[in-house]
């Protein structure tokens, strides 16, 4: 299981590389070949039809916690059932998707008021059907990826993926060229969703010989599974409020270039978020052995650290690059007209920071069922978010919803947060505090570094860019290596590379002896 970890976070990050690298080439083809018109089309249908996953109503985040219940306590029959009542649910809530998303198409205009011209709203309506066509698959496609997550299978899982990220830009782009449009964009992404089903479908009933008993549901354990999940619906909503409702409000305020805008910024704090999830995300069947079996309050605030660090490490990297480099990045990735969407990135990745390194915290509230309080603050903040956004959109634009979204985070992720997790949930959050400061030292000389080169360095090519971001790479990794990481974090970046230098040594001799 450990090494199904380490292939699980290896894999991960290996698989947000590839997306990271991709977008870097692909967008910005994109952008251009779609236009601002199109592509801003496509960001607000998107933050609409999103609406539709609450749908799942937290059902997904809810199967680990009971499955790993029965499975220390060996109830196999108690397991099959528990597999049959996620299935036909989540094959109910795909229908009723469907249903919905057949009653948003019929209404598309009344959505959208008057920020969408005529010819927007034609390509408007084609987005919405297919996008509510995927998102119906994805609802039993996430229950086999709970069996997956559960079964701690990660290599398979991340596997799945890494080709999904590979695979998505070189279907795409070709149909762009052919003049297909974002319509082909979301039609590549339906074929991968529909890809992913089939195989999920094969690796549960081949590898992990899952059962399902669609008979003799236990209505009481329901009952508390919703009770149990209501609140991780809850917020779901606060989610989908903090991150799609700025690209609803801006296309009726104002309308889709300024979508376009806030997007592509956008797009950059859902590269820098999803990095954070990847490696607490394969922590989280340990999280609920630890919770299940003693509860011991010390092995999880351990473990909160110990990944928050690691977390800190990759974050501050990316975090302290873009705000030196991302200007100019920005202006060579989005091209003209995305000026603006440097500063939309900085104002939603530097708040949502603090919460991301902490985000194996929000495993360890559901493994406690303690995560009500937080769902229920949130969502106050979340509508506070929207009351606050729409002035601000109206004397700063793009900015201005970035702005909203920014102080209703700091709000609730980062000064409730900390105050939760120390005196309710039982974390040690002074420890927490005091392991992430020890980097403080170690990015004082990236931090001149950086400073340095934007004061000296006018970076007005793609090959400046490259070179002295790589620089200030290379400037941090030393000092986080000599300065900021201790023996473990060390050993876990050592013992791969020793590994694979093994594995290189033994085929050079076999080739030898040959």
């Amino acid at each position: 299981m450990v090494n199904q970890k380490k292939a699980g976070v290896i894999l991960s990050y290996i698989s947000e590389v590839i997306k990271i690298l991709s977008s870097l080439i692909y967008t910005p083809i994109m952008l251009r070949l779609l236009g601002q018109s199109e592509y801003g089309t496509y960001q607000i249908v998107y933050s609409v039809v999103s609406y539709l996953s609450l749908l799942s109503l937290g059902f997904t985040a809810s199967y680990v916690r009971y499955f790993s219940r029965y499975k220390v306590q060996e109830k196999d029959d108690d397991i099959a059932k528990l597999n049959g009542m996620f299935m036909t649910i989540f094959l109910i809530i795909s229908a009723i998707c469907l249903l919905c998303g057949s009653v948003m198409v019929i209404n598309i205009k009344s959505i959208f008021s008057d920020g969408l011209t005529e010819n927007e709203y034609s390509i408007a309506r084609t987005l919405m059907i297919m996008m509510v066509i995927n998102l119906a698959i994805t609802f039993p496609n996430s229950v086999f990826d709970c069996f997956t997550a559960a079964h701690e299978r990660f290599f398979f899982q991340r596997l799945l993926t890494v080709l999904q990220n590979l695979l998505n830009p070189f279907l795409t782009l070709p149909l762009l060229i052919m003049g297909y449009g974002s319509v082909g964009m979301v039609a590549v992404t339906t074929l991968l969703t529909v890809s992913k089903l089939i195989s999920n479908i094969w690796f549960s009933f081949k590898k992990l010989h899952v059962h399902f008993q669609f008979k003799g549901f236990d209505v009481s354990l329901l009952k508390e599974i919703w009770a149990f999940t209501f609140f991780i619906f809850l917020n779901q909503i606060i989610d989908q409020i903090n991150w799609s409702v700025d690209k609803f409000l801006l296309g009726r305020m104002i309308g889709t270039t300024a979508t376009a805008v806030y997007g592509l910024g956008g797009q950059i704090n859902t590269m820098y978020v999803q990095l954070s999830s990847s490696v607490s995300s394969v922590f989280v069947p340990k999280v609920n052995r630890i919770v299940a079996d003693t509860n011991d309050n010390t092995m999880l605030s351990k473990l909160f650290s110990r990944i928050g660090r690691i977390q800190f490490i990759i974050l501050s990297l990316v975090l302290s690059g873009f705000i030196f480099f991302g200007e100019p990045f920005m202006h060579f990735w989005g091209g003209a007209g995305y000026e603006a969407s440097y500063g939309i990135a900085l104002w939603l990745i530097i708040p949502v920071t603090v919460p991301l390194i902490q985000n194996l915290g929000i495993e360890i509230q559901r493994a406690k069922n303690m995560h009500k309080v937080r769902s229920v603050v949130y969502f106050f903040i979340a509508i506070g978010n929207i009351f606050l956004s729409i002035p601000l959109i109206k004397l700063y634009g793009a900015i201005g919803a970035a702005m909203g979204t920014a102080i209703s985070l700091t709000a609730g992720n980062i000064l409730f947060m900390n105050w939760y997790y120390n005196y309710k949930i039982g974390l040690d959050i002074p420890a927490f505090w005091k392991n992430i400061l020890k980097f403080i030292p170690a990015l004082i000389f990236p931090v001149i570094c950086g400073t340095l080169i934007m004061i000296l360095v006018e970076i007005n090519s793609v090959m400046k860019l490259f070179v002295f971001a790589f620089i200030y790479f290379i400037c941090f990794s030393l000092s986080m290596w000599f300065i900021g990481m201790n023996d473990d974090e060390k050993q876990m970046i050592m013992k791969p590379i020793q590994k694979l230098f093994q594995i290189l040594i033994r085929k050079i001799r076999r080739n030898a002896d040959k």
